[in-house]
């Protein structure tokens, strides 16, 4: 069915579902990284219908993580309809406002206390195994053998050598013991300012859940501090990052930890995220012709050679980076200065 025919059932399910007498009229919302697509009905109040085609996407998952979220205290959109064998959903509308558009210097601390809250309660859910599959090994490495295919080979042309790829999959292995290594909790996996709602004297909404997994307790914390699409300063945001360990250890989601390896844990899944992005960003423009992400691959750059210009562990891949592909970077029309971006 083509992409238009499924707007137009859509359309008619939401009518069915709601016990309208005709088909409900919907515009167009912007889409996410995937294959879903979103509108907003004409009704009072506003719902969000989704196109979420099960070919491609798991709405039965979203529909199991979006109840289990929700029962267990955090804001996610109720589900107010689910046809998942067509692949149509009909959700709470949690409006227009995102984190990303209300940040600035004077509100930032204000925002992040109240997200960062949320994710505490979220990272203080037991797990439900049939629910949340490991964030194995096996699945981190497949996320960063992204960028070396799309960025390196298919965007930028380059050609990995041996000793390259040897590099590569010492660097990478590297991030696997540390992501390993650190407390587990429930992994949003894009908690970051475009999936956080803002709506006055209410709890943040949390959207893009679907991929939830249980994984390194430092991943959702460092998505948000170190957002792809907005930078603050490194001192402010190690001071953030330490405030959210004491409290998460005082809340028994840690245990003790030293701030020097916590904040090891949290630059190195930083680094194992950007990673994946500088080759997701490429993919989303070359194979899904999702031309707006390359834009933000700048700021992403930075954090990643900022990270492995820190630890001597990683400079050999901060090195090569910054050797071989920042000058075919520069030729990009995406391209802006790096060591810019986000200030």
């Amino acid at each position: 069915m083509t992409d238009d025919l499924r707007r137009e059932e859509l359309g008619r399910w939401v009518g069915r579902a709601l016990e309208m007498e005709s088909s409900a009229e919907l515009s167009n919302l912007a889409s996410d990284a995937g294959f879903r697509r979103y509108f907003r009905t004409n009704t009072k109040p506003t719902l969000i219908a989704v196109d979420s085609p099960p070919r491609v996407t798991n709405p039965a998952r979203f529909v199991a993580v979006a109840d289990y979220l929700r029962r267990n205290g955090i804001h996610t959109p109720m589900i107010v309809a689910a046809d998942t064998a067509n692949g149509y959903l009909l959700l709470e509308d949690l409006g227009d406002t995102q984190l990303f558009g209300v940040l600035s210097r004077d509100s930032v601390e204000g925002l992040y206390a109240e997200v960062m809250s949320e994710l505490l309660c979220l990272q203080q859910i037991p797990r439900d195994k049939d629910i949340f599959p490991e964030y194995s090994s096996e699945l981190l490495l497949t996320e960063m053998n992204i960028m070396p295919e799309w960025l390196v080979g298919k965007l930028l042309g380059y050609q990995v050598s041996n000793a390259e790829a040897r590099m590569l999959e010492d660097t990478f292995q590297l991030l696997l013991e540390s992501a390993a290594s650190q407390p587990h909790t429930l992994v949003h996996r894009d908690y970051h300012s475009r999936n956080l709602m803002i709506r006055g004297g209410e709890r943040p909404g949390i959207v893009d859940f679907q991929d939830a997994v249980w994984g390194p307790a430092t991943y959702d914390l460092v998505s948000l501090l170190r957002d792809c699409y907005i930078r603050w300063p490194r001192e402010r945001v190690e001071r953030w990052a330490l405030a959210y360990a004491a409290t998460a250890e005082a809340a028994g989601v840690l245990e003790p930890v030293a701030p020097e390896m916590f904040l090891r844990w949290f630059d190195w899944m930083g680094l194992q995220r950007h990673i994946k992005v500088l080759g997701l960003f490429p993919r989303l423009s070359l194979r899904d012709r999702k031309q707006g992400y390359l834009g933000n691959l700048p700021l992403v750059i930075r954090y990643v050679l900022e990270t492995a210009e820190r630890y001597p562990e990683l400079r050999p891949f901060g090195e090569w980076f910054d050797s071989q592909l920042i000058p075919l970077i520069e030729q990009q029309s995406w391209y802006s200065d790096y060591r810019c971006a986000g200030d």
